[in-house]
């Protein structure tokens, strides 16, 4: 599981955005807004609905958004969106994260529409489209996982290409629909769907049906000139086609034309205007206004033109007649000539919502901005038109211009606010149309500050976070905004701070580009030139087709490119371990279709790669095998050309091959997951570059991930493996020239070791001026730890480096400088230690750095003046962070930089409030441990976000239990500690809605819905304890209703994708283990909060999950079944106690066997989990039923092999029983003896040599734990009497060691000769027997003291050795018996009667033997071994004389 939280730094002007596709969401009320930059805004309206704002940005496409769409996801209503790309994504609602990015294949084409079914909006249907040979495909797609299901058509249409697509699905034929597809002149073609044919898929893989051709049908277009079709939409019967200069509306079920609308005749047309108008779109409405008719549909249309005037009508139809009504309309909104407008419609609940877009031109680009106004749909009637009705202006949207650089999360209010006329709308009476249209809506209004971004990249390359951000602006300039560095430098001497780390580069700025800057990138040199020192360059690519070559320690330009001729998109570095000399130089990527390779030592043209049809869509660079691959889309659909993949061999400059259509973008997909991944951004991307990795492929399998995360933790490749160590020290040196001021003979190794951690802090820019820091919460634990296993890594890497550079000679290639890399004056890899303070200051630099960016400032005043005083925590109010939440594959929902977005995260996800406050406790116990001085203000802040801060800030939903429950088996002991304590904090806030109880309902406000559906049941045919316990049938004992029993089985068994498994990369199998573990634990710790079926209805599951050998969550279960053995479980499942301890044993075998085969991190996996068994669950399972277990384990000596583990585990276990809880053992103490004798058999002598060490350590515990066995080593002899038994048949055993056999029994029943004696307590049979033994200093004697009648017996063991050779088993009598007079404080009132108790007890209470007769044979027992002394002692004062102790206390002696 990945913890991953994420803070954004924004730049001071907002994002740009042109609103291309809407979708709405009624409940909660919601609009989405889908950009043609990729990005989708999330608006959220006021309590009265007079107002939007702009709540964050959901990154996850980098194309423009195609469609957007509400489907239905677990119940819950999620956001659907596409792009042009392929490239679909999955919003949840609550918490505004991707549930689920994935890329249609490439044979579907681009998405162009979106619908959701009607009768199963868990369904979606898409239309993918062709431009170069115009095919269409319409598949149908399973929101759970985005994988397509069903084909409805692929290939040519009947009539044109594809322009739009809409659905129909009658109430009266429920089992299928139609699906509409339009060409660009109004032509149909229909498809029927069968439902039922993709419904019953499940969740299964891609399903292409291809056999099963739908019926179809095709309706002509409209005659004459009817211009282009602009939108279609269908509602109820109707099918709407809206073109250009008029509306055709026709009945979905026979295509009948029943109406049309022109637009010259609408209220729409407005011939005054100078501007040319037309129709631009069209929506249905749902408006109730109480006027339907018997035998006749109304419906309500929205018509709008280019302008943005709306015009409502009613329409009314039956079969024969058809009528339009103009409801109300709203004006349109006149602009200068040098203004674009794009206008869009849609209805929020009782609300109509007009969402504009107007550009204007900033240094030669065309910016976008949108604004929203909303508009009643209640009728008001104009003062000064008697025709029209106006509607009534509401409200608008606000989207900011510029934030506030006063605070790092400022207010909604504060943010400036462009207004769309002259004459602002504030009003809140609300404004007629008349009224906006009396201004004119110049560019000036967009009322802009400063600069725009245009291009942004975060610098961080080898140091342990981002030190700085590098911001390209439309105006030509580049400035760099640095962060504050607190890391202190440890001497070399004493390990003192000595002075801050000195910064990489200064706060300037770069003026010389004339055009926008498009790309940048940042480069550390790798071989330096004897003529230049310098080290770190920046190259920019501009509008102006020019490439600058900067110095980032002096400024100056050094070089200025001019070999494309149109502007340079993209910059690439070479990847990780690039051969020399190609790890100095660049890719440019121009948009005259040419593709440069640049030498940052010659600045120079080395190769140049031309030939492409268009611009590279994508270009990728495969470092290691020294190619490049460009993809190529034909975009515009102009020529015959299709998409095309060109492979470039860049030490040749030869094009190797040349792959066309959907086979290009399979292998650039493939191409791009055998690079190498850049540790400091987590991608392909060479280097720091402002490419944003939205526009990466989505690869599929996650093993590419894994395996090159492997290779880049191995610092080596599966090719060329030892020349690709030398430019990582070389790099390492450089870097740490840097940080130690031209000083890298000391800390030298410490680099090498940050070089191979996992960057804690990954950085991206998902669009311009928006920068997502990643803060990953395993590598900031882990940051210095393993230091001997890296120590012992680079030295070997050295020994390697060393042989190489003289296999190559003194004169080769950086032979130089690996060996001033390796070691830089013939000294080795020494000062471990001070290493070790090295990186632990900067590990502390680094816990410092992440609270600074995660805290949540403001809300606590004397704890932010605490991080800032103790801690040295920098506030950071020169920038402007905002939260965010990390979604699947990459994607990003990043809130926007004000004090309401945030409070709203905090308030609508309980994903995002775990992993934060997860991320801020486990850091907080992280910086105790580095510095036990910052105890005091870490302790306030683990506190503040356990408990502390859900005083402060109301509403704040509860972290979600099952993912705490995730991280309860984390390598950091730091952050299992505080996933536990998170748990406990929320759990009677967080109980789930179908396992609450009646006192949670009353005692706690929030409660999480069910997100699990009982569609689908895992099953698992393997016999296991289990599967045994479902069928016991005992579910009914503990009662509870049918639907409480019906509830908490649908929420135990499903696996639906759940919110918090995207966010931190889990399966469905993950989500129904954490469902098991959070029921097991809350009916363990919180039965009272719970139902009560709980118990018995997850026991099972709970069982099955130890039963799985899960890596993540066997062992937690394991803990929770042993936790609850005796409070909980025991109840649930007794008698399968001995068959789960069976099973316990196999997969101890098993995981015995594993542990040897597997790789070195299996292991420690496998070894956890084994010593979860062995230590935990098994302990508690023997405790639980003691007989049962002592049956397996000899059971296991004649049915297990003699080599086997669990003879040496059972041994173990009775020694932890032992140690743990004696008593209830006492009673089996001849059967444990027996156990360990057995495996100390000299007859098997494989067993022995196995279990003789543990075999001893458990006796000599028996004999020190249970004073009735005792055990003479000068003889070899051992006596094991019975603690508690019948007390006519109580014997003593005594064993020869060297035989492991039994040689005599000595007869311990009731005091010979004084029947009489017994009368008072004959009716009680079973009682405490023998209470301490000891052997005679020679062996040949054995005492023998019983608390049940205060005797001490003597035997003598003397005997010939006629009698030895037989080994006569008949019981011998005591030689003598000596009554114990009562001490001071022996009570005969005691549940220890004894005789002299019936004999000398006048205080006695009379009812005593009417309790004792009362109470039932197991009550009696459990009396006996409450109240069971193990306290007594015989000891030897002489030959013939032996003392009595009690808790070390002498009571007296006998002579014998």
């Amino acid at each position: 599981m990945k913890c991953q939280t994420v803070a954004s730094v924004w730049s001071a002007a907002p994002p740009l955005h042109r609103v291309v596709a809407t979708a709405v969401m009624n409940e909660p009320p919601t609009l989405y807004t889908g950009g043609s930059d990729g990005s989708i805004i999330w608006w959220a309206p006021s309590p009265d609905q007079r107002q939007l704002s702009p709540i964050a940005i959901l990154c996850g496409h980098a194309s423009p958004i195609a469609a957007l769409d509400i489907c239905v996801v677990v119940g819950h209503g999620a956001l659907i969106s596409a792009c042009t790309d392929g490239v679909l994504c999955v919003w949840s609602r609550g918490s505004g994260h991707c549930r689920r990015r994935r890329k249609m294949p490439p044979w579907a084409g681009s998405p162009s529409s979106i619908s959701t079914l009607t009768a199963s909006p868990r369904y979606l249907c898409i239309a993918c489209s062709s431009i170069v040979d115009s095919k269409c495909a319409v598949v149908i797609v399973d929101s759970y996982s985005l994988n397509i299901i069903r084909t409805v058509f692929h290939g040519s249409l009947s009539i044109g290409p594809f322009k739009f697509m809409g659905l129909f699905s009658s109430a009266d034929e429920a089992e299928s629909f139609n699906v509409f597809i339009s060409d660009g002149f109004g032509k149909v073609q229909t498809f029927s769907v069968a439902a039922k044919e993709f419904e019953q898929e499940g969740e299964g893989g891609i399903s292409v049906h291809t056999s099963s051709e739908p019926a179809t049908s095709v309706w002509p277009g409209s005659s004459g000139d009817g211009g282009y079709l602009v939108s279609m939409q269908t509602h109820g019967k109707l099918l709407l086609l809206v073109f250009r200069t008029h509306c055709i509306f026709r009945l979905v079920g026979s295509g009948t034309v029943i109406g049309e609308l022109s637009f010259v005749d609408s209220p729409l047309y407005d011939d005054s205007i100078p501007i040319q108008s037309h129709l631009a779109g069209g929506t249905f409405l749902c408006v109730d206004d109480g006027d339907a008719q018997e035998g006749r549909v109304v419906e309500h249309l929205a018509l709008w033109s280019n302008l943005g005037a709306t015009v409502v009508y009613r329409i009314t139809f039956s079969e024969n007649a058809f009528r339009l009504e103009v409801l109300f309309e709203i004006s349109s909104i006149l602009y200068e000539y040098d203004v674009k407008v794009s206008v869009n419609v849609c209805q929020l609940n009782g609300n109509l919502l007009r969402i504009e877009s107007f550009s204007f031109i900033f240094e030669e680009s065309l910016l976008w901005k949108p604004q929203i106004t909303i508009w009643s749909l209640c009728q008001q009637t104009h003062t000064h038109d008697k025709v029209c009705k106006q509607s009534k202006l509401l409200g608008k949207g606000i989207f900011p211009v510029e934030w506030d650089h006063s605070s790092p999360t400022p207010s909604k209010t504060e943010a400036s606010v462009y207004d769309m006329s002259k004459k602002p709308i504030s009003n809140d009476n609300g404004m007629t149309s008349s009224q906006i249209r009396n201004g004119l809506f110049r560019k000036g209004d967009f009322n802009l500050k400063g600069n725009i971004v245009s291009s942004s990249m975060v610098l961080s390359e080898s140091f342990c976070t981002p030190y700085a951000i590098v911001y390209g602006f439309y105006n030509g300039e580049i400035e760099v905004v640095q962060f504050e560095m607190l890391f202190r430098e440890v001497d070399s001497g004493d390990g003192s701070p000595r002075r801050m780390v000195e910064q990489h580069v200064k706060e300037q700025c770069f003026s010389g580009h004339t055009g926008p800057i498009l790309c940048m990138a940042a480069h550390f040199m790798n071989g330096v030139s004897h003529q230049r020192s310098r080290s770190r360059l920046l190259v920019s690519g501009s509008m102006d087709c020019t490439i600058h070559i900067w110095d980032f320690d002096t400024g100056d330009n050094i070089a200025v490119m001019h070999h494309h001729v149109a502007p340079v998109r993209q910059i690439i570095l070479p990847p990780p371990w690039t051969d020399s000399p190609w790890n100095d130089c660049f890719l440019s990527v121009g948009e005259d279709s040419c593709v440069a390779l640049v030498s940052l030592e010659t600045f120079r043209v080395e190769r140049m790669f031309p030939g492409h049809p268009n611009f590279p869509s994508f270009v990728a660079w495969d470092g290691a095998r020294g190619y490049v691959a460009c993809l190529c889309k034909n975009l515009l659909g102009k020529g015959d050309s299709v998409d095309g993949l060109y492979l470039w061999d860049v030490k040749t400059g030869a094009r190797e091959r040349i792959l066309r259509g959907t086979a290009s973008h399979s292998m650039f997909d493939h191409f791009c997951s055998r690079i190498n991944i850049n540790p400091a951004s987590g991608n392909i991307l060479g280097g720091i570059t402002s490419t944003s990795s939205l526009v990466l492929p989505v690869i599929e399998d996650a093993s590419f991930t894994e395996s090159h995360s492997k290779n880049l933790e191995k610092g080596v490749t599966s090719v060329y493996p030892a020349q690709k160590r030398i430019p990582e020290l070389t790099e390492s040196v450089m870097s740490l020239a840097h940080l130690t001021n031209g000083k890298p003979r000391n800390n030298l190794h410490s680099l090498q070791i940050l070089q191979k951690n996992r960057h804690a802090v990954k950085c991206s820019c998902p669009f311009p001026g928006i920068t997502a820091m990643v803060f990953d919460l395993s590598s900031l634990m882990f940051f210095s730890q393993n230091f001997g296993q890296l120590v012992e890594t680079l030295e070997i890497d050295n020994e390697r480096l060393n042989s190489q550079v003289l296999d190559q000679g003194p004169n080769s290639p950086n032979s130089h400088q690996t060996t001033s890399s390796s070691m830089s004056d013939g000294q080795g890899i020494t000062n471990s230690i001070e290493d070790q303070e090295w990186l632990k200051s900067l590990e502390g630099y680094s816990i410092r750095f992440s609270l600074s960016f995660l805290h949540w400032w403001g809300v606590d005043q004397e704890l932010d003046s605490l991080l800032m005083s103790e801690l040295n925590v920098i506030r950071p109010e020169k920038y402007i962070v905002a939260s965010g939440l990390l979604g699947d594959r990459g994607s990003l929902t990043l809130m926007l930089p004000a004090s309401h977005p945030t409070h709203e995260l905090w308030c609508l996800s309980s994903e995002f409030c775990a992993i934060r406050s997860l991320t801020m406790v486990s850091l907080a116990q992280r910086m105790i441990s580095l510095s036990l001085s910052s105890s005091a203000v870490c302790s306030a802040l683990s506190a503040f976000y356990t408990r502390s801060f859900l005083e402060k800030v109301q509403s704040i939903k509860p972290p979600s239990l099952q993912l705490l429950t995730s991280f309860w088996q984390d390598e950091s002991e730091h952050v299992r500690m505080a996933a536990r304590s998170l748990f406990h904090c929320a759990a009677s806030r967080a109980i789930p809605l179908p396992l609450c109880g009646k006192k949670a309902n009353q005692n706690t406000q929030f409660a999480i819905s069910a997100d699990g559906s009982d569609e689908h049941k895992e099953k698992n045919g393997d016999e296991t304890t289990a599967s045994r316990l479902l069928e016991s049938g005992r579910i009914t004992e503990l009662g509870g209703s049918e639907a409480d029993e019906l509830g908490i089985r649908s929420w135990l068994e499903s696996f639906e994708i759940q919110d918090w498994v995207s966010c931190v990369g889990g399966t469905r199998q993950d989500a129904m283990a954490s469902h098991i573990i959070v029921a097991a634990a809350l009916a363990v710790w919180y039965p009272s909060l719970v139902k009560p079926c709980l118990a018995i209805l997850v026991v099972h599951a709970l069982v099955k999950l130890v039963m799985a050998m899960n890596e993540r969550y066997s062992s937690t279960a394991a803990e929770l079944l042993a936790e609850g053995m005796e409070s909980t479980w025991k109840a649930c499942f007794g008698p399968e106690i001995p068959h789960l301890i069976g099973d316990v044993f196999f997969q101890i075998d098993c995981l015995s066997n594993a542990s040897a085969k597997s790789s070195d991190q299996k292991k420690s996996v496998t070894a956890s989990f084994r010593e979860t068994l062995i230590g935990i669950l098994l302990p508690s399972l023997a405790m639980a039923d003691i007989p049962g277990f002592l049956h397996v384990i000899e059971r296991q000596i004649w049915s297990t092999a003699s080599d086997s583990p669990v003879h040496l585990v059972s041994l173990m276990t009775l020694i932890r029983v032992m140690r743990g809880s004696p008593k209830p053992l006492a009673q089996y103490i001849d059967k444990v003896v027996s156990f360990i004798l057995q495996t100390m058999d000299p007859g098997n002598s494989v067993m022995r040599k196995a279990c003789l060490p543990t075999a001893m350590a458990a006796l000599k515990d028996v004999v020190r734990v249970y004073p009735m066995v005792s055990l003479n080593d000068a003889s070899t002899k051992l006596a094991v009497g019975d603690a508690i038994g019948d007390i006519s048949s109580v014997t003593i055993r005594v064993y020869d060691m060297q035989s492991v056999a039994k040689i005599r029994v000595l007869d311990a029943s009731g005091p010979p000769g004084l029947p009489g004696l017994l009368g008072g307590t004959s009716e009680v049979r079973i009682t405490t027997a023998i209470s301490a033994l000891s052997f005679s200093p020679d062996g040949e004697g054995l005492v023998a003291f019983s608390e049940h009648g205060l005797m001490i017996r003597w035997w003598s063991l003397g005997s010939g050795w006629w009698e030895k050779l037989s080994r006569s088993l008949v019981p011998v009598q005591c030689t003598k018996l000596i009554f114990v007079p009562p001490w001071e404080g022996f009570s005969s009132t005691t549940s220890r009667s004894s005789i002299i108790a019936s004999i000398t007890g006048p205080d006695r209470e009379v009812n005593t033997e009417e309790k004792e007769r009362s109470l039932c044979e197991v009550e009696n027992m459990k009396l006996l071994i409450y109240s069971l002394d193990l306290s007594y002692q015989l000891e030897w004062a002489g030959d013939r004389k032996v003392l009595l102790k009690h808790h070390g206390l002498e009571l007296g002696t006998c002579q014998l």
